[in-house]
């Protein structure tokens, strides 16, 4: 495995959460608490970017390990998740700690369940794009629920 592959899937994997033999999206997801606790404390900006260059890398990082692993979207890439977690986390930060909870957890649901759009958006081509467009769609859908509820 050369340098580049070992990148790829450590993007990819979110560093290992997508390794994990038990519920890898959610490992994916906890994965993004620690990014999303440096960002919070970081003006829209920075945080808007942040979300971004993470899509970037994951329309990337999940178009080569789809095709490393000859898999439409292999299980072990959470890259995806970890973007939407930060998404719909970041829609609520200012409401506090059980506002940022609710709304990771309903992106879990809603990434998992995949209502209307968001299943359609799963079929996106290139795979990569598929992959996160989703989970990016799911986080938008829990952000704004997570507000309306808080």
């Amino acid at each position: 495995m050369d340098n580049r592959e070992r990148w790829v899937r450590r993007l990819a994997t979110w560093f290992g959460c997508g390794s994990s033999p038990v519920a890898p999206g959610t490992m994916g997801s906890l994965g993004s608490i620690p990014v999303h606790l440096l960002l919070r404390r970081m003006g829209p900006l920075v945080h808007i970017g942040s979300i971004a260059a993470i899509t970037l890398a994951g329309i990337w990082t999940s178009d080569e390990m789809a095709e490393l692993l000859g898999e439409k979207d292999p299980q072990s890439v959470v890259i995806d998740e970890v973007a939407g977690a930060l998404i719909a986390m970041g829609m609520v930060k200012k409401r506090g700690l059980g506002a940022e909870l609710l709304a990771l957890a309903l992106f879990r649901a809603f990434d998992i369940v995949k209502p209307g759009p968001i299943k359609r958006a799963e079929q996106m081509e290139p795979p990569g794009l598929g992959i996160m467009a989703d989970d990016l769609l799911a986080g938008v859908l829990a952000g704004i629920t997570a507000r309306w509820l808080s």
